[in-house]
């Protein structure tokens, strides 16, 4: 180790004052890396795991593939000036930590040697509440570094003596009698000798699947699509000929189906295991309904509604990383039964594609009858679009749910077992049963159906993000996901809101008639 460290200091000794970032260079974006089980391009671990530690994917100008790069040299004992700072959001946190006013971040040089306090903070803590979530998640973050600076995460591919591929980490690579081999014939004895490990690889293996990855993260096609869904939109305002809107529309459609068959062919698998799948795949599923719907009804509403809740779930692919993770992780055992995965899974998130649709039109419905003059037969108009939308999606989550008990005998042995999430789906499922036979014998009239249809989408709410954000205990643990509690808390008083504008005078008239 010393003898690499000086040898280290000795060839870049002459860069260091020009350049900090010694031999790092973003040209390492396209190595592949062995990461949890699959290989993948540097570009994307590293912007995953620097995202994962510090909330931004470059630090002070440095992409995440050189911050990346320095902190496994870190490993070597050279001095390192890039430092990563860990956020720390939870006031209790910054309590414990005794942060100035107006700091919110520390070293995380700082916090490896707090480790063992910190993680006897976390066994202190008798509620699974938000303060202890935030300790066990810098408790991973700091695990995390010191898995890259101790040069244990970075993963390379070398050669055995039967020209088989083996994987080894920066400092076993890294060798010093390396360097003095290839020093003798490269200018670049460390980016030749780390550049290696990709034609190790590329001419031991017919896998180039890494390479599409890095392709695929370097198009940002849900920038992309949120871009024509927004085009679809305006365009329907603006001009008068409505196929302009269904041409872009169907090409916002074709660029998420391209989104969407990149992470099956990388994945291996349907495109629905984690909350960031279901957002997109709910998005996607809800404007295939609407457009469908709406030819088949011959209504343009349904696309509009459709645009409405892809440019939602779209701005949430774009802008909630914090809450929702684009990583491609490797599936727990139970999710590795590809059939059930694309049935159970798949309609249950088109269910929540087609309530949305409805919540969408029966919130639309309120403003506009609050905001502007509406006829009670424009008004009955609309109760049955919301009404269509409620079938298909009554029928798909009913069809989910009995696909789902299915699965679960094959994987548990049992077909129900009031898990939380089976429990707020049946709860989803009798609720919206009780609105469409309410609203099929006449026992809710329209002006209660559409505010009850509203209402009714924060139960999907509540099976959809708050089991796995609020409660998160049960056997459907693979979908948990950190944060998101505060997302679901404002969707819950926004809507509350948008109920109280629009129907507090149906409340007064109602309470003065009865008075009378």
């Amino acid at each position: 180790m010393n003898y690499l460290y000086f040898i280290l200091t000795v060839f870049l000794s002459f860069h260091i004052s020009a350049v900090d970032t010694y031999f790092c260079t973003d040209d390492f974006q396209n190595l592949p890396t062995l990461q949890r089980g699959r290989v993948k391009p540097l570009y994307v671990h590293s912007q995953e795991v620097i995202k994962m530690l510090t909330g931004k994917t470059t630090i002070n100008g440095i992409s995440s593939t050189i911050a990346f790069c320095l902190t496994s040299l870190r490993s070597t004992g050279m001095k390192i000036n890039l430092e990563l700072m860990a956020p720390i959001e939870h006031e209790k946190l910054k309590k414990y930590f005794n942060l100035a006013k107006g700091t919110s971040s520390i070293r995380y040089e700082d916090l490896t040697s707090q480790f063992q306090s910190i993680r006897m903070e976390s066994f202190r803590q008798k509620d699974k509440g938000s303060y202890k979530k935030s300790l066990d998640k810098l408790l991973n973050q700091i695990t995390l570094y010191q898995s890259i600076s101790s040069g244990q995460n970075w993963q390379f591919a070398a050669l055995d003596s039967n020209n088989q591929i083996i994987w080894q980490n920066f400092l076993t690579y890294l060798t010093e009698d390396k360097i003095i081999s290839v020093k003798a014939n490269s200018a670049h004895p460390f980016q030749s000798i780390i550049n290696q490990s990709k034609v190790n690889f590329d001419n031991n293996t017919k896998e180039k699947k890494y390479l599409i990855e890095l392709l695929f993260a370097k198009m940002h096609l849900p920038l992309i699509a949120l871009i024509l869904t927004l085009l679809s939109l305006a365009s329907g305002v603006l001009f008068k000929k409505f196929p302009i809107t269904l041409v872009i529309s169907t090409s916002t459609m074709m660029v998420q189906i391209v989104y969407l068959s990149f992470r099956i062919y990388i994945s291996g698998r349907a495109p629905i295991t984690n909350m960031y799948e279901t957002v997109l795949f709910s998005g996607l599923g809800g404007l295939i309904l609407a457009m469908g719907i709406g030819h088949f009804k011959k209504e343009k509403v349904f696309v509009f509604v459709g645009l409405a809740y892809n440019t939602c779930t779209l701005f949430m692919i774009n802008f909630a990383h914090g809450m929702l993770d684009p990583g491609i992780n490797p599936l727990v055992p139970v999710l590795r039964d590809n059939f059930w995965l694309s049935t159970h899974v798949t309609t249950i998130i088109l269910s929540y594609g087609a309530l949305a649709l409805s919540w969408i039109l029966a919130n639309a419905t309120m403003i506009r009858k609050k905001l502007t003059s509406m006829t009670s037969a424009e008004e009955s108009y609309y109760a049955e679009l919301i009404y269509t939308c409620l079938k298909f999606g009554t029928i798909l989550l009913a069809a989910g749910i009995i696909l789902g008990g299915v699965w679960a005998d094959y994987s548990w042995g049992r077909f129900w077992g009031w898990d939380p999430k089976e429990t707020w789906s049946l709860i989803v499922l009798c609720l919206y049963m009780a609105i469409l036979h309410g609203k099929y014998t006449t026992w809710i009239s329209k002006s209660k159906f559409i505010p009850l249809v509203a209402v009714a989408f924060l139960s999907v709410m509540m099976a959809w993000f708050g089991v796995n954000y609020i409660l998160a205990t049960g056997l459907h643990s693979y979908g948990f996901s950190q944060g998101g509690a505060i997302f679901l808390s404002v969707f819950f008083i926004v809507q509350i809101i948008v109920l109280a504008f629009t129907q507090l005078n149906f409340f007064i008239q109602k309470t003065q008639a009865e008075n009378i």
